[in-house]
């Protein structure tokens, strides 16, 4: 059963590479061998496992899904809200040229990612800058080459702080690293992301032409984006104070964006906003996740600290990063903390570094990758992968540069 049960697994992974060749939507397919999965593990428990048992594991993954649905679910209301009412239009409108090299345009949005999603998280953060370049009607091709970008740069940028990345928070809280150690990593991070800027934007020779239109916004919608603004940087502020949850902090802005919205514009019918979130993204990663949680399970993630007894500790922290592309780096990192295994802090920083950055070597490794392919119908799979060249180049010289700074330690 466990070889089954890992072999539909798999299926569920090549489901979504071989999305454009089998033509089936990958919310579909991941939802499918997600559930089919879990339904034969209750049928016949490896290890003959109790009802009890059985409860408790999939409680436990189902929480952990609960949670990012709830949190990605209130984060797309916000984005829905202020994109319809041309917030993030008018903005985009103000603060970009009328014209601008497409090149040039190519590090804004990179810079933009990896800071925006260093004060907040990554899903935020790619949600954002999508909305802003799909605003830019650039073509599909070179669309492509930004959204790679944003992926890559919002996890080296939420890598570089604790609240930017759960990993990084995680390696934090467990005193292998500290807050000085991620402002040294935050340099090579960024110069990955500016290196991955420049060979993305070598075959761009066109410009940007924004054509500047007088956008007033209401009052009640610029609070409104206010208070988006003010629910990042007060979840951030009170998980570091006092532990709250982020999807907990991002529930209440939604609710206090709900009773505003109410007392401001009385005739709007904000719930609407709900509706208007792609729920074949909320199902991709339901689907997504169902698998990781199975192959969690079946104690597959629990193998990889092995790495370390074959391979020198820094080749196996670059390895783990690769690793962390085809699996959630979250219970990754999780098996490595609980190992035991024996690191320097410098050796420690590598890794926060190859676990937070690794992921996005493929469009299904990180969530910023995930919901991106989700949003995005011409950005697949096998799409994204045609870039993993540049994407490896960028990694292996932001690792190598965090190696180097590893020795001001």
């Amino acid at each position: 059963m466990t070889f089954i049960l890992i072999t539909i697994a798999v299926l569920g992974f090549l489901s979504i590479i071989l999305e454009d060749v089998i033509h089936v939507d990958k919310a579909r397919s991941t939802l499918f061998f997600g559930t089919l999965a879990w339904v034969l593990y209750f049928i016949n428990p490896p290890g003959h496992l109790s009802t009890e048992q059985l409860m408790h594991a999939l409680n436990e993954n189902l929480l952990e899904i609960a949670t990012l649905w709830l949190f990605l679910m209130a984060a797309m209301t916000f984005v829905a809200y202020v994109s319809s009412k041309g917030v993030i239009d008018a903005l985009v409108n103000k603060v970009l040229p009328s014209r601008m090299s497409e090149r040039k345009l190519m590090y804004v949005v990179g810079l933009f990612a990896f800071v925006f999603s260093s004060m907040a998280d990554n899903i935020t953060a790619t949600l954002v800058c999508i909305t802003v370049l799909l605003s830019l009607n650039l073509s599909t091709e070179k669309l492509l080459r930004y959204l790679v970008l944003v992926v890559f740069a919002v996890n080296s940028g939420g890598a570089a702080l604790i609240t930017g990345d759960v990993t990084t928070l995680m390696i934090f809280l467990a005193d292998k690293v500290k807050i000085g150690d991620l402002i040294l990593l935050s340099l090579p991070a960024l110069a990955s992301v500016i290196f991955l800027a420049f060979i993305l934007s070598i075959s761009l020779k066109g410009e940007v032409v924004l054509v500047k239109q007088k956008m007033s916004i209401a009052g009640s919608d610029a609070f409104i984006a206010g208070l988006f603004l003010a629910t990042i940087l007060g979840t951030i502020g009170a998980n570091v104070a006092f532990g709250i949850p982020p999807v907990l902090s991002f529930l209440f802005g939604l609710g206090v964006m709900f009773m505003a919205v109410h007392f401001l514009n009385k005739d709007e019918a904000v719930l609407e906003y709900i509706r208007k979130i792609e729920f074949d993204t909320l199902l991709f990663f339901l689907g997504v996740l169902l698998l990781v949680g199975i192959l969690k399970e079946m104690g597959v993630l629990a193998h990889f600290p092995q790495l370390y007894e074959h391979l020198p500790t820094l080749a196996a922290n670059y390895t783990v990063g690769l690793i962390s592309a085809l699996f959630d780096n979250v219970p990754l990192t999780a098996a490595l903390l609980k190992s035991g295994i024996d690191m320097t802090e410098a050796q420690w920083l590598t890794l926060t570094y190859s676990v937070g950055v690794g992921g996005s070597l493929l469009a299904i490794g990180s969530a910023a990758g995930v919901v991106a392919m989700s949003k995005i119908e011409s950005l697949t799979f096998i799409t994204y992968l045609r870039f993993s060249g540049y994407l490896l180049a960028a990694y292996s010289l932001g690792f190598l540069g965090v190696y180097l700074v590893s020795f001001a330690i």
